[in-house]
């Protein structure tokens, strides 16, 4: 009789990525007095840095920019609980998500009714190869790649710079081109966002120059607003631009596939996981992304295979930053060197 005690155990399937959904449903709601605790921990020391930064301009502009700097991380922080208000995660009502959603689009320079729409749009469509550029890092396939001419392939390369994606294009979306309803000129609600948003932070800018003069903009306000912008267009490109990404042409694509294997898990250090609010724990978010921020851990530690699944560390995620385009042949985003290996360019 066959002995099964010496057997290969075979691994147990992976749960198939729409079957999550009932799993994960069980931690949607928020609760009230977490969400408030969050948002006080987070505001309070923002605010406490500013007075602090502010008082710094009387002993040291040096001392001012480091705190200013620090500061930011603060709103990155601020900007993740905004990003949960507009998934409507933070606050079970909706009116009242909205409109924290609005006044931290202030202190992020993001008109809130306009980036919930083009961040549902994102959601919507992360993945499809029919449906790039609206929410997202565009990225070309090889193929696409190939046929284009060489002034375009400079074009595409110089976009995919890093020097101009974490250099140069924080400060023009946040800065200028947060300041009108790019995509959605046609959409009222979206331009009473953005003048209002507009109108808010000239107000603000205003105060601050009145009471204390251009140095508290250009050493506090810049530099802290700089460095979170950059941080999040980081965050936000690494949670998608990994070498196993997903990405699938129309007929083939399915969102909850897209959402669990085109999402990375960024495994960052304790406090810069704190600090962006668990954000890395992109995956799950996408697979449901009504789950308030505090509670993605608590997804991982009952669920083993979602906490194992698409591990990225902060030092994989620097090497990530150099794979620009999508191979339909291996499904895997390459360097550009992959096109000159493999074809002449």
């Amino acid at each position: 009789m066959f002995d099964q005690t010496n057997s290969p155990q075979k691994s147990p399937e992976p749960t198939a990525a729409k079957n999550w959904i009932r799993v994960l449903a069980k931690y949607r709601d928020p609760s009230l007095l977490r969400s408030l605790f969050e948002l006080g921990v987070t505001v309070a020391p923002f605010l406490l840095l500013w007075v602090l930064a502010w008082w710094s301009l009387g002993v040291s502009y040096w001392l001012t920019l480091f705190i200013s700097i620090c500061n930011g991380a603060f709103l990155v922080r601020l900007f993740a609980i905004q990003h949960d208000c507009g998934h409507g995660a933070f606050l079970k009502s909706r009116v009242a998500s909205d409109w924290l959603g609005r006044v931290l689009g202030v202190l992020t320079l993001t008109p809130y009714d306009v980036w919930r729409r083009s961040h549902a749009i994102h959601h919507g469509a992360a993945g499809n190869l029919e449906n790039r550029g609206i929410g997202d890092i565009y990225t070309m396939t090889v193929a696409e790649y190939r046929a284009l001419s060489p002034m375009r392939r400079v074009q595409y390369r110089l976009y995919r710079n890093p020097f101009f994606l974490f250099g140069i294009v924080p400060f023009y979306l946040f800065f200028f081109q947060n300041r009108l309803p790019l995509g959605f000129t046609k959409i009222k609600s979206c331009w009473t966002s953005a003048m209002g948003t507009n109108v808010a932070i000239l107000a603000a800018v205003g105060t601050l120059f009145y009471f204390g003069g251009l140095m508290p903009i250009l050493l506090i306000f810049v530099p802290s607003t700089l460095l979170a912008a950059t941080a999040g267009v980081w965050l936000f490109y690494v949670q998608h631009q990994f070498e196993t990404t997903h990405w699938e042409h129309q007929e083939n694509w399915q969102v909850h596939e897209a959402a669990l294997h085109g999402s990375s898990h960024y495994v960052l250090p304790p406090v810069l996981q704190w600090l962006s609010a668990n954000i890395g724990i992109h995956h799950v978010h996408h697979l449901y992304s009504r789950i308030p921020f505090y509670r993605l851990p608590e997804v991982l530690r009952d669920n083993v295979e979602l906490a194992k699944s698409n591990r990225m560390t902060l030092r994989e995620s620097f090497r990530n930053a150099r794979l620009h385009l999508w191979d339909e042949d291996i499904k895997r985003l390459v360097p550009f060197s992959h096109v000159r290996l493999n074809a002449a360019v």
